[in-house]
């Protein structure tokens, strides 16, 4: 068993440094050779963009325009990188914070904000992106993802030598939802069906308030294998790296190797969401080490290290970012609430008795109010 504890960096598959050094790996550096100037400037752009729209999410919540708001300041690296890595057949299973990983699959960001306003259930259409929907009920989408996983199985779309059949599940997650006993299960369920599955956790240090020592007395990686499950750290800071352990990982489970634990070591640079208050529970020198090994930074300074990062791109960057922040304050402040019955609707995949019957329920009772009073009643002007 290992002696080290659940904060420990020995060990992590890095391929860039926090200063924007490129370094060697004997596993992996293979695995992002294709990568050029294009392809690291692409990667750059994806996460500058993430940040702008992770930013003004936060802003419309403080203003009041969403009930709620889970950032993902910080994790970027560990989203684009692995999100990169996945083909269009692959499916994936998002908690709440995986607005890299959507952005990758191409959904409108825009849309990621729906829930979040309490207009729709989820906001958009899954099959459309193989992107399943937010869940917010923290690690029971493991057991979706690998019920997904063992269906691709059945249906023979693993190891069949033909790349576009082919098909890995990604399933993601905090390192809170690993002391969920869904999780768990999810692991053995995996495990003994060999499943075309990976599992990507996002350590980031803190289950809201919890820090990982209160999770784990060893790596979080470390309690893989004892499902049978081969497991990797990953610098999740570092896309590079990132990108190469899932490609790794998809590569392995697409051909029938089965599943494979990802622990990428990163951190939540802001609050665990809107209604949290971080400086409550931890320190800003942990903070200011963090802001050290910002994933943009570190791609940033590697790129202007080799010279291709020039003053055109991030100009164009900056304004297409720009123009991503007034498009959502835009859209948002024009959705307007939709039908109240409306939240019957899509709750089962075929017609159910008990939702219809609640559904007549509710139209009834609603119907059984007065109409609203104008406008100059409600405030006053006609006292």
């Amino acid at each position: 068993m290992s002696t080290s504890g659940p904060l420990t960096d020995d060990g992590l598959v890095q391929l860039l440094t926090p200063a924007g050094q490129r370094v060697e790996h004997s596993d992996y550096s293979g695995r992002i050779a294709h990568l050029d100037a294009e392809a690291l400037r692409g990667l750059y752009r994806d996460m500058v963009i993430v940040r702008r729209f992770d930013t003004e999410a936060t802003a419309l919540q403080r203003q009041g325009e969403l009930g709620l708001w889970a950032q993902s300041l910080g994790q970027e690296a560990a989203q684009i990188g692995s999100g990169r890595a996945l083909r269009s057949q692959d499916y994936v299973f998002p908690s709440y914070r995986e607005h890299g990983v959507a952005h990758t699959r191409g959904l409108d960001l825009a849309d990621l904000l729906r829930l979040f306003r309490g207009i729709d259930h989820g906001g958009w259409d899954t099959e459309a992106h193989n992107f399943h929907l937010y869940t917010l009920v923290i690690g029971s989408h493991t057991l979706h993802a690998t019920g997904y996983a063992m269906g691709v199985q059945r249906d023979g779309a693993v190891g069949t030598g033909d790349p576009d059949r082919d098909t890995a599940v990604v399933t993601y997650f905090g390192d809170g939802a690993t002391s969920q006993g869904d999780v768990s299960e999810a692991l053995v369920f995996a495990a003994v069906n060999n499943a075309p599955m990976v599992f990507f956790c996002q350590n980031n240090q803190w289950a809201i308030s919890e820090p990982t020592t209160r999770q784990s007395r060893v790596p979080i990686a470390d309690r893989a294998p004892g499902f049978g499950i081969p497991s990797v750290r990953v610098d999740g800071n570092d896309v590079l790296a990132c990108y190469a352990v899932t490609a790794e990982a998809l590569e392995r489970a697409r051909s029938g190797g089965g599943p494979t634990f990802i622990e990428a070591f990163t951190y939540r640079m802001g609050a665990h969401t809107t209604s949290d208050d971080p400086t409550r529970y931890r320190s800003a020198a942990e903070e200011d080490y963090w802001a050290r090994r910002d994933p943009i930074d570190r791609l940033r300074l590697h790129l202007e290290a080799i010279g291709e990062l020039p003053a055109e791109f991030t100009a164009d960057l900056d304004a297409e970012a720009a123009r991503l922040g007034e498009r959502l304050r835009t859209t948002v402040r024009g959705w307007e609430a939709p039908d109240s019955a409306s939240m019957f609707e899509h709750v089962y995949a075929t017609p159910n008795a008990m939702v219809e019957t609640e559904r007549v329920w509710f139209e009834a009772y609603e119907g059984s109010f007065l109409p609203a009073t104008g406008a100059a009643d409600t405030t006053g002007a006609a006292r």
